[in-house]
């Protein structure tokens, strides 16, 4: 059911930020957009939303996107854990939110959707970790995992401090339709169904969810969360082989065989990174991007379910409509290079 009011979206442009939207209005609520002048619009270009350009830096910016809203839907993060220099992180993913919290805290919001990172939750040594599994590997999550950590205590901080009604929504891989820049891991996926990915990484195993049903939690946390509150949003533990079996055989494309283990990569990545630190560039492939592969454990989303009344669909699903996706964005350049 839809809330009254206005809703706003501060980086629709991104994945789940642009799902969000297009949930917001196709179920016919009032919806403004906070984006960047550079930002694509891939996501929600045709969609009847009230599109305002201003970067989270900027208070007043984001004060005039947010007066009048009721409901602001937060989707914006530096997810680049590779970065030699982790400045970028700290201030998109920390200081970035706290301008934005501090207006929020005047605006007079009913709710404030902030979107975490299942990296904020601990791991179980035993059994499924869920909202309570206090952290305990900030050491070896990297300038990423700690900024994705500070942001979301910081949420919490203002609600319990200075009344913000906030509520933090612990976003597992998503995968499905419209992943357009793509994320790393949806980016791998899109490479096995076009076939040009000669491997899968053996031990590589990740907490997935499809991107409808995320934005959906969004969404009904909007409506139901309880402030203060943190709801980890994932379906299932999946490994990044079962992954690309699924997407490959929904397009007929066989999937990478060859299994290589991460212990290996992991050894391989200290090469590479020595190499991109002698070269001064930034490359993915470092010793942390691989250890965030394998360094969580297995989560449980009942709260979410419970609380919520969430209910996700097989994220099978959306690795199939992914790999659908990626298939016909590669028929589509493929057409337009000819025609060119």
């Amino acid at each position: 059911m839809s809330m009254a009011g206005t809703a706003l979206v501060i980086g629709a442009s991104g994945f789940l930020g642009s799902h969000v939207t297009q949930r917001l209005v196709a179920r016919g609520d009032d919806v403004r957009v906070l984006i960047r002048t550079t930002s694509s619009t891939r996501g929600i270009d045709g969609l009847p939303v009230d599109i305002r350009y201003g970067e989270i830096f900027d208070a007043d910016a984001v004060r005039s996107a947010m007066d009048g809203c009721d409901v602001v839907y937060y989707c914006v993060v530096d997810a680049r854990p590779w970065l030699r220099d982790p400045r970028p992180l700290w201030r998109t993913n920390v200081e970035g939110l706290r301008t934005v919290l501090d207006v929020a805290v005047d605006a007079h919001l009913c709710k404030f959707v902030f979107t975490s990172s299942i990296g904020t939750i601990g791991r179980s040594p035993d059994g499924l970790a869920d909202e309570q599994t206090v952290h305990n590997w900030l050491d070896m999550g990297g300038d990423y995992i700690r900024s994705r950590v500070e942001a979301e205590n910081m949420l919490l901080r203002y609600c319990a401090d200075r009344g913000l009604p906030g509520v933090a929504m612990c976003v597992a891989n998503t995968f499905g339709a419209g992943d357009w820049l793509p994320t790393p891991h949806g980016g791998m996926l899109a490479a096995a169904v076009r076939g040009k990915l000669p491997f899968f990484i053996d031990g590589y195993d990740a907490e997935v969810v499809g991107i409808d049903d995320a934005a959906e939690a969004m969404i009904l946390a909007g409506e139901r969360g309880r402030i203060g509150e943190r709801y980890i949003v994932s379906e299932r533990f999946m490994s990044i082989r079962e992954v690309h079996e699924i997407g490959c055989a929904a397009v007929g494309v066989a999937p990478p065989k060859v299994g290589v283990p991460i212990r290996l990569m992991s050894a391989a990545a200290h090469v590479g990174g020595a190499v991109a630190r002698v070269r001064g560039k930034d490359t993915r492939f470092t010793p942390l991007n691989i250890r965030l592969m394998h360094i969580m454990t297995p989560l449980d989303h009942s709260k979410a379910m419970r609380e919520l009344c969430w209910r996700p669909r097989p994220a099978s699903e959306a690795i199939v409509a992914g790999a659908h996706f990626f298939r016909d964005a590669s028929r589509r350049s493929t057409t337009v290079q000819e025609l060119t």
